[in-house]
């Protein structure tokens, strides 16, 4: 899983740099019996809830094109928290 991981970092980190958003990490986790791609992002100045689902609708597409997992899974794509 690693390298899927890898090459969907590569896929969208730059339509994300575009807008000024850094990819702080990409995890696959298995919780119950459901599987979650978890894109972790952070931006200097923050990211608000209308970036988040900018920076959505630009992943989502790429991930359905590129198919690189063959698991059903949900897309979780969140801010880094700030201390």
């Amino acid at each position: 899983m690693d390298s899927i991981l890898k090459k969907i970092h590569k896929l969208i980190l730059d339509e994300m740099t575009k807008l000024n958003i850094t990819i702080d990490s990409i995890t696959w986790e298995q919780e119950g019996k459901y599987n979650y791609l978890k894109i972790i992002l952070d931006k200097e100045s923050g990211l608000d809830i209308d970036t988040i689902v900018e920076a959505t609708n630009i992943i989502n597409p790429i991930l359905d094109e590129y198919d690189l997992i063959e698991e059903e899974y949900i897309l979780d794509i969140s801010s880094k928290e700030r201390g």
